[in-house]
């Protein structure tokens, strides 16, 4: 899981480059887990409302926030979903990617949705449709 999270990590520094945050040499990545334990990190309700721009601005302009921010997203939308991330690097760098482009491409859309798509895509099926498969055998 740590190597997905410093890939996420990293794609999230990579989005808000963009929106002027500057890059901090050396600075260990928070880790990241799909799982919602007692703690788990959370998202204040009104940040899952707010674009990628939005929420960089909301985050004070200051990189570890934001992280914080995009950390709590995945952790609560693989929650939610009922899915674990793979722990590998493949995966990790899958995640960033799409979390990257997608960002980069549109910072007025929401930034749950950003993360939520890529952990749907990294995770491969969601627990919906894991359940649906399971109760068709």
């Amino acid at each position: 899981m740590k190597q997905i999270t410093s890939v996420v990590v990293m794609a999230a520094m990579l989005v808000a480059a963009p929106l002027g945050m500057r890059a901090q040499a050396g600075r260990p990545a928070p880790s990241v887990t799909a799982n919602n334990s007692a703690g788990a990190a959370t998202v204040a309700p009104e940040m899952l409302t707010k674009t990628v721009h939005e929420a960089w601005v909301d985050s004070g302009r200051n990189e570890d926030k934001f992280f914080d921010v995009v950390k709590g997203m995945a952790e609560m939308s693989a929650q939610k979903r009922g899915v674990t991330l793979p722990d590998t690097e493949a995966a990790g760098q899958k995640m960033g990617n799409l979390i990257k482009a997608s960002a980069r491409r549109d910072p007025d859309q929401l930034l749950y949705a950003v993360v939520d798509a890529a952990v749907r895509q990294t995770a491969g099926v969601s627990a919906h449709a894991a359940a649906q498969a399971s109760t068709q055998k």
